[in-house]
């Protein structure tokens, strides 16, 4: 009875003895687990860190320059760019909607072009730097659209003027001049005339 109870006392033993050597190797399984899965974490983690400092294609954004742009312009030509702005929109106020409505494009296209030139002309003297452009259209039958003046002096040194011309058997028509002060404003320059029709044209700014 002893010597079963003995060898039953072993066996367990043994089994317990082997039991205690499984845990090892499935904490180790364990451990190994947790460090692929942290370092997996840490892996997403610095995907999604970068992702976002850099989104995607920054890195890959073409920042090339272009180095086929015209020159800017100079600062005489932009100056003079803006005069003959100041001078289409004065010319467009002076006609009025009515007129400006009823206008070939084409026409008034070569009228502005024409009044740059002369502008550019005139802004090439030494003091041009400070000449401006009055913004009083007269209305009615008026012809003037506005003058060039020195804003030191006041003084005009060129006036742009329209005049309508009745020509029979051709109707009205309008004719664009200017004067300059170099001759006291007598003479008229011609700068275009364009057609408006055999029926009366309404008044200026109407």
């Amino acid at each position: 009875m002893k010597i079963w109870m003995r060898k039953i006392s072993v066996i367990l033993v043994a089994i317990m003895t082997l039991g205690l050597y499984i845990p090892p190797a499935y904490v180790n399984t364990n451990a190994e687990e947790s460090k692929s899965a942290d370092s997996s974490k840490s892996d997403f983690n610095e995907e999604v860190f970068t992702s976002i400092s850099n989104p995607v294609g920054e890195n890959e954004m073409d920042v090339t320059l272009d180095h086929n742009e015209p020159d800017e312009l100079s600062n005489d030509d932009y100056y003079i760019q803006i005069m003959a702005e100041k001078a289409k929109e004065q010319t467009i106020t002076k006609l009025g909607p009515r007129i400006v409505n009823h206008m070939d494009e084409e026409f008034m296209a070569d009228i502005y072009s024409n009044m740059e030139e002369v502008l550019a002309a005139i802004l090439t003297e030494d003091d041009s730097v400070y000449y401006g452009i009055t913004e009083r259209p007269s209305k009615g039958f008026g012809e003037k659209i506005f003058n060039v003046y020195d804003v030191r002096t006041n003084k005009d040194i060129a006036k742009f003027h329209v005049r309508r011309d009745k020509r029979p058997l051709e109707g009205y028509w309008f004719n664009f001049h200017y004067h300059v002060s170099t001759d006291g404003f007598l003479e008229h320059h011609e700068i275009g005339e364009v057609f408006w029709d055999k029926n009366i044209p309404p008044k200026w700014m109407a």
